[in-house]
């Protein structure tokens, strides 16, 4: 089980404004992280370049952000979620402005320092997963901009401090980092209140994935094999069908890796 410290909670800023005013010459997504955020990841034991990890809860309205430690995943901080649409439960089709729930990789190349909202990662939607089921859309984002059709928007000084972590683990050597959205906190007594909504059994099957991270402080492995979410502890324990996963239909009998992206439409 994990045993947590606690989040540091970040409202609409975090005191980038010395850091930037003494950058202005600095592209936005080469800033470096503030200095208040490696005092706290100091305090965290961890650095800017350690991997990685996302959870997003939408009723929640937080994105938690993780760093890999020596112990574990350890949190860094809790950020609001500024803005996201649609409600609780996956998305389905291309226009229905409904923000993705499951399980998605990230990246270098999802990664957009030239965004139209500050900046911003595409979340990897559709995933396999998403495929299997023939769902639909594109530019399914995490963005600054404080405003959303689809994607979980954030303040422009909070997407530029994850997106530095981002950056930082990417040259620290991780290879793609995992962001996973649920609808809230999957706790028993969640699932429990809602076992008569139309997305129960969907939230059970995520809810697997969820207790894996609380019991190992670190993310599962994930694929798809018969249109359900599977889980698995280390990634040579999943069969990988094709080099490029997001180009590959899933067979219904085989379990194939939710990996980022090769190539990524940006937005």
């Amino acid at each position: 089980m994990i045993t947590r410290r606690k989040f540091v909670t970040s409202g609409a800023t975090f005191g980038l404004a010395v850091g930037l005013s003494a950058c202005k010459s600095t592209p936005k997504h080469l800033l470096p992280v503030s200095e208040n955020a490696r005092v706290q990841l100091a305090s965290n034991g961890v650095m800017s370049g350690s991997p990685v990890y996302i959870r997003i809860f939408k009723k929640e309205e937080e994105m938690e952000v993780w760093l890999h430690s020596p112990y574990g995943y350890v949190p860094f901080k809790t950020y609001k979620i500024c803005s996201w649409s649609g409600g609780l439960g996956p998305k389905l089709k291309e226009g229905d402005k409904q923000a993705p729930e499951g399980f998605y990789m990230v990246s270098k190349t999802q990664m957009n320092p030239n965004s139209k909202y500050h900046l911003s990662f595409n979340m990897g939607y559709p995933n396999a997963y998403d495929r299997a089921y023939e769902r639909t859309g594109a530019h399914l984002m995490v963005h600054g901009g404080c405003r959303s059709a689809g994607c979980y928007a954030m303040t422009d000084d909070n997407v530029q401090e994850i997106y530095a972590l981002a950056r930082d683990a990417f040259l620290g050597g991780q290879r793609e980092f995992p962001v996973h959205a649920f609808p809230f906190r999957l706790t028993a007594a969640n699932l429990h209140l809602n076992r008569n909504h139309k997305w129960a059994k969907f939230w059970r099957n995520l809810k697997t994935g969820y207790d894996h991270f609380e019991l190992h402080a670190r993310p599962p492995v994930v694929a798809v094999k018969n249109k359900r979410y599977v889980f698995f502890d280390t990634e040579d324990q999943v069969p990988k069908i094709a080099a490029n996963q997001s180009k590959v239909r899933v067979s219904a009998d085989q379990a194939v890796l939710i990996t980022g992206w090769a190539s990524a439409s940006l937005n």
